[in-house]
């Protein structure tokens, strides 16, 4: 049944204007919000309160620091749709501060930080971009005179929410590998999350990139109800990483009927089968890839529906560590041993030769079967005759007496 407190905002002027600011119509933008509610998980009745902030509440200040990256957490950006990378900072938040985006640079994009912090202190959210080096006292990664560790600790001590977006802000990602030569114990950087420096809990969108969708969700669910979403032991919001990617994977089936593909080209993977044995992390990856999807471009539009197997990017000890071809470690349940395999052998028949010996063990099975029942006779015909020779002798004893 339709949620008559959505219906009912439909001829709200606020959510008019609100619809010709994200250049939508009202039924757009109300259902816009109606999706964004049920992403987060959200009760019914949520999706009024979605679209009433969204409309009516002033756009959060949002502070974007860029560390050791690649700007992919920001390139997914650019790319959502619904809305687009304009509506969502002109109009659901306040981008105060992005180096990427900014058409200033130098002094002005600086002085543009501190003013947005200033004047919306204790209520600018912070969000993070790449990792933190700390080895050598940061010295590896600077802007605008200021170590990495510096800038974050500035900026998180009067914000009112830390996001850490992409995986490389959320532990480390992949700038914190640690290379194979000899001794080697940490990355060439010392690279960390923004966790590990602040030294408290953030919430954490993992990804490489993150689905931008699991961003804005977060960002509107702060909107709405002042507060972040509900996380995990690991930060990050339970209503986008709170099930196994391999839950949801549209090859989910073939794993489940025992199909896998064994080589990259081989019939299996051209058939669209389990990518499980080569070594896709799917069955031990929490996120919503295969639900979400990414780019807007349609169905099959994430690495596992294009025929690549998933890395594990949202998972520590996972993505960035475990090779791609290492087989993942099933989290809730195992294929069958006795599952078809892609190719079973098949039998082609008996022969004449395979025939005549079956037959004559066959015969010589029926004989010696035979046999035994016939000496199974004559023994038991022995006992009985041995029986009534002892039962006569001792009715002849007792006549005597």
């Amino acid at each position: 049944m339709a949620n008559q407190n959505l219906i009912s905002l439909e001829l709200d002027e606020r959510i008019e204007a609100a619809a010709r600011r994200l250049s939508m119509d009202r039924r757009e933008f109300l259902q816009f919000c109606a999706a964004l509610a049920t992403t987060l998980g959200l009760p019914q009745g949520a999706d009024a309160a979605v679209a009433e902030a969204v409309a009516v509440k002033r756009r959060p200040s949002v502070i974007w620091l860029h560390f050791q990256e690649c700007t992919g957490c920001t390139e997914s950006i650019l790319r959502a749709e619904h809305p687009t990378l304009e509506k969502l900072i002109l109009d659901i938040i306040s981008l105060d501060y992005h180096e990427t985006l900014f058409a200033a640079a130098g002094h002005q994009v600086e002085a543009a930080r501190k003013t947005a912090m200033a004047e919306n202190k204790g209520k600018y959210i912070l969000v993070v971009e790449g990792a933190i080096p700390t080895k050598d006292g940061g010295v590896y990664c600077k802007i605008g005179g200021k170590t990495a560790i510096e800038l974050v600790k500035e900026c998180a001590a009067d914000a009112a929410a830390v996001i850490a977006i992409g995986s490389c802000a959320s532990w480390g990602g992949m700038p914190s590998t640690i290379p194979s030569i000899p001794g080697a114990t940490s990355s060439p950087t010392g690279s960390s999350g923004v966790s590990q420096v602040l030294g408290k809990p953030v919430v954490t969108i993992p990804g490489c990139p993150p689905n931008p969708y699991n961003f804005l969700s977060t960002v509107v669910h702060f909107l709405t109800f002042g507060k972040l979403p509900e996380v995990d032991d690991k930060g990050r919001p339970k209503f986008a990483y709170s099930r196994l990617i391999h839950e949801n994977c549209e090859r989910r089936a073939h794993f489940d009927a025992g199909r896998f593909a064994m080589e990259f080209g081989d019939e299996g993977h051209r058939k669209g089968h389990c990518l499980y044995k080569l070594g896709c992390k799917g069955p031990e990856t929490y996120a919503n890839c295969s639900v979400i999807l990414f780019g807007d471009a349609g169905a099959g539009t994430w690495p596992v529906a294009c025929g690549h197997p998933c890395i594990g990017c949202t998972e520590q000890g996972v993505g960035f560590t475990k090779p791609i071809h290492t087989v993942a470690k099933l989290k809730n349940i195992e294929p069958s041993a006795f599952l078809p395999r892609i190719v079973e052998e098949k039998g082609v028949g008996a022969t004449l030769g395979s025939a005549a010996v079956l037959a004559a063990v066959a015969g010589a099975a029926a004989g010696a079967g035979a046999m035994m029942a016939k000496n199974l006779g004559l023994s038991h015909q022995a006992e009985e005759m041995e029986k009534a020779k002892k039962d006569g002798s001792k009715a002849t004893e007792s006549t005597e007496v």
